[in-house]
């Protein structure tokens, strides 16, 4: 099983995103807003934009873009992360 990379930015991620359609949509503080309607019905998430996301934190965004996708979390690290 692929591993979650342990130093990404959040920034990183969000460019990386766009391979499953979300797009920014609005930046407020430290955070990133993105949005997509991909799957007929709008999801957004919010990652921090911080130099490195801790474990916890992309997991839980995986998590939720799995849940929005009908993916299985492991299939998006490999999708995202597969220039590693």
């Amino acid at each position: 099983m692929s591993k979650l990379p342990r130093d990404i930015s959040g920034r990183t991620l969000a460019k990386k995103l766009k391979k499953f359609g979300y797009e920014i949509t609005r930046e407020t503080g430290s955070h990133i807003r993105l949005s997509t309607n991909i799957m007929g019905y709008p999801h957004h998430i919010t990652i921090p934009d911080h130099k490195s996301l801790k474990t916890g934190t992309l997991n839980n965004i995986l998590k939720d873009m799995g849940d929005y996708l009908k993916k299985e979390k492991r299939e998006l690290i490999e999708t995202l992360f597969e220039d590693r």
